[in-house]
């Protein structure tokens, strides 16, 4: 009996339906992300070869070159439970929009009386916004009650993380969740202007600093 002999054909792939999820996705990740904002100084930090990654809840002090001092917390909430307190030991009013705006800055290293008309500022403007710095000398320490005021903020947000962590049964552990306290210097900066801001964490108690640096390469590895 004769054999039937099959027409051979490549199979065809319809890839419309993939195409249009890929689009999709595109889509949704592009409206999802938050966008990291642009930070209002360059900083060349020294180099090591450390490799720790910086966590994510901290508070941040930053040294720039010129010795002007920055700061930062990370949160939106916690942001806003600091400048909050801030508001109210300095006496100063700040709307709705403001705050939310302050809420999702990144660094920024202006005075109290100084914020209210940074916050008014578009990116760019603010990146051009002549300041001094946070102030910390002796008579108008800013900087202590930033920190101060912001560790308190900190621990809040982290506390309500980790109970988060514990209904989702992730077994977390309670001081991955607590803030940690960078200091950020630039290379160039003054020994002296560093080591004020470590004598502002000195007199909160705060012990456990972490320095930012840039990665060379490790010739024991």
């Amino acid at each position: 009996m004769p054999k039937l002999k099959v027409p051979k054909s490549s199979p065809a792939i319809d890839m419309t339906p993939m195409v249009d999820l890929a689009f999709l996705l595109v889509t949704f990740f592009m409206l999802a992300a938050s966008f990291r904002p642009s930070e209002p100084v360059t900083v060349n930090t020294p180099t090591s070869t450390s490799e720790t990654i910086i966590p994510e809840n901290i508070i941040m002090v930053t040294v720039a070159s010129d010795g002007k001092v920055y700061f930062n917390l990370s949160g939106a909430e916690a942001r806003k439970e600091a400048l909050t307190s801030m508001m109210g030991k300095y006496g100063i009013g700040l709307n709705k929009e403001q705050i939310e705006k302050f809420s999702f800055m990144s660094t920024f290293g202006c005075s109290m009386n100084e914020l209210p008309n940074y916050l008014n500022l578009s990116g760019d403007a603010q990146k051009q916004f002549v300041t001094k710095g946070i102030p910390i000398d002796s008579l108008n320490n800013q900087l202590k009650d930033w920190i101060s005021f912001s560790k308190k903020a900190a621990l809040n947000s982290g506390k309500t993380a980790y109970e988060e962590a514990k209904k989702s049964n992730k077994n977390p552990n309670i001081d991955d969740f607590k803030p940690k306290y960078i200091i950020r210097a630039d290379g160039k900066a003054l020994y002296t202007k560093a080591e004020e801001v470590i004598d502002v964490f000195r007199d909160l108690n705060i012990s456990n600093l972490n320095f930012v640096t840039s990665t060379e390469f490790n010739p024991f590895k």
